[in-house]
């Protein structure tokens, strides 16, 4: 049995540095290397959730950081997730379930935080329990110096479990000398001697024209750099920040099956079309605009953090319009979770769960009616998809509780024998299942109104597990992982 270890940390010099998937890559190499890693994130904010095996949720990017280490995703690895309702308010959810709602302000300046603090602890003492070693991630920039004494997840959390720290700089973005520096040297003494490396991550070009640079952040902040890491060109990773989707906008693309996804203020779960977007038959982009949304063969409406404002928002800017013509002229049209309850007849939300709308009108184009709940459900789930055989997988993370109107034809058979979802036809339907397009059966029904072709890809789910192999390998080649070692096996 391998010796236990020291927590090792990421951190970074901001948001989109790279944390979430250098964390992974390295959870990867400590599973290679025969132990039995785990991921932590003390606080996570993110639309991008995940249910757990007992029906609970976290980040998503824990749960790709948990299929990464070999195991399975818990609420300990993620024990605070705030989920935005809009610009000022997030659903809390502590150890996998909503407390409430609070603004930023409220959060930020409330002496709760300790509480949360606390609960985040006693989280990572069960995890390191049970694993080691616990890989952390911290969130956005360590040097944020109106947020630090109230911060969870960063080096609050790095000192009280004696983590060893990796600081990343996203060096693409230009100022990375500043970025390095200036954020170590915010820290305090007790938080310095726990940074024991500095990563700069996506370098393009030749990297021996940085190591001239290397020398000077050494000589600057007197800490090792332990690797300048590549750009990753040929290797996927599940990525949980809506920032991606700003690249994801290229237009109609000729010999593809065209898929646009609604974009929406509130939009959550984005991964669930990550397996649509590497299927070599399709071009998948994202786009608001209601010529764009008209070019599509294919239009999917997603799910929502806040499907009443969302809904609200498609009517008023011509995207309702767009898909209720592109569906009259036989073009498909698909809703998961939130997409699914704005395709319908109305949403009603009598205790005020997502703000202020009471009652909205839906797009009418399923005959079911949705109530807001005040529990929400949180649940993995095992079903058939229509009349197929194969057996498929899916997610539920929903506050809603949807009714038929007339008889419907359901779209799905769970495990339970249970109905999930409305078949309207073969180019029309909804379902609260996310990752129902994870599915290769679900993927070629979609697109068979529109190709022939068939798809030699491997199971999306195979797929991801060689590509955390992919990454571990790209980590291992810039990383000096010995140094890394050693740190993790020193107690300071």
């Amino acid at each position: 049995m391998k010796d236990s270890l020291r927590p090792i940390m990421f951190v970074g010099t901001g948001s989109d540095v790279g944390k979430s998937i250098i964390n992974a890559g390295f959870c990867r190499i400590l599973k290679q290397d025969g132990f039995s890693p785990a991921p932590y994130k003390a606080q996570n904010m993110s639309l991008n959730s995940y249910a757990t095996p007992e029906g609970y949720e976290i980040g998503r990017a824990q749960a790709t950081q948990a299929e990464a280490c070999g195991i399975s995703c818990h609420t300990d690895m993620n024990p605070v997730l705030l989920k935005p309702t809009g610009e000022k308010m997030s659903q809390v959810v502590l150890n996998g379930k909503p407390i409430g709602n609070r603004s930023a302000y409220e959060y930020f300046k409330s002496e709760n935080n300790n509480y949360l603090f606390d609960e985040a602890h006693k989280a990572f003492e069960r995890l390191n329990a049970k694993y080691s070693p616990i890989v952390l991630e911290g969130a956005g920039s360590i040097a944020e110096l109106n947020l630090k004494n109230r911060d969870i997840v960063n080096m609050n959390m790095a000192k009280r479990v004696n983590a060893a720290v990796y600081v990343i700089a996203d060096i693409e973005r230009g100022g990375v000398f500043g970025s390095v520096f200036g954020s170590i040297s915010l820290l305090s003494e007790e938080e310095r001697k726990l940074v024991k490396g500095i990563i700069v991550n996506k370098f393009r070009g030749d990297i021996q024209l940085f190591d001239d640079g290397r020398k000077i952040l050494e000589d600057l902040t007197g800490i090792p750099v332990v690797g300048v890491i590549p750009y990753l060109k040929d290797v996927y990773i599940e990525d949980e920040d809506s920032v991606v989707l700003g690249r994801k906008n290229t237009l109609f693309k000729d010999g593809k099956v065209n898929i646009c996804i609604v974009k929406m203020s509130q939009m959550a779960n984005f991964t669930d079309f990550n397996a649509l977007e590497l299927d070599q038959r399709t071009h998948v982009y994202y786009s608001q605009d209601p010529h764009q949304i008209s070019l599509a063969d294919i239009i999917i409406l997603p799910g929502s953090k806040n499907s009443l404002a969302d809904l609200k928002e498609i009517h008023e800017n011509g995207v309702a319009s767009a898909i209720l013509n592109a569906k009259n002229k036989g073009k498909t049209v698909i809703g998961i979770c939130g997409g699914y309850q704005m395709m319908g007849e109305k949403i009603m939300d009598p205790f005020g769960i997502e703000g202020s709308i009471p009652e909205i009108e839906g797009l009418g184009i399923l005959p079911i009616e949705t109530t807001m709940a005040q529990e929400k459900l949180t649940i993995q789930s095992k079903f058939k998809f229509l009349n197929y055989k194969d057996n498929c997988e899916g997610y539920e993370i929903h506050m809603g509780v949807s009714t038929p109107t007339k008889e419907v034809q359901a779209l799905n058979k769970k495990d339970d024998n249970s109905s999930e979802g409305v078949f309207l036809n073969n180019k029309c339907w909804g379902s609260y299942f996310h990752g129902i397009l994870d599915n290769k059966v679900v993927i070629d029904y979609l697109l068979n109104p529109y190709t022939q072709e068939e798809n030699d890809q491997p199971a999306y789910r195979d797929f991801k597990n060689g590509e955390y192999d992919k990454l571990a390998s790209h980590l291992r080649k810039h990383l000096d992982i010995n140094a890394m070692y050693q740190a993790m096996h020193q107690s300071q």
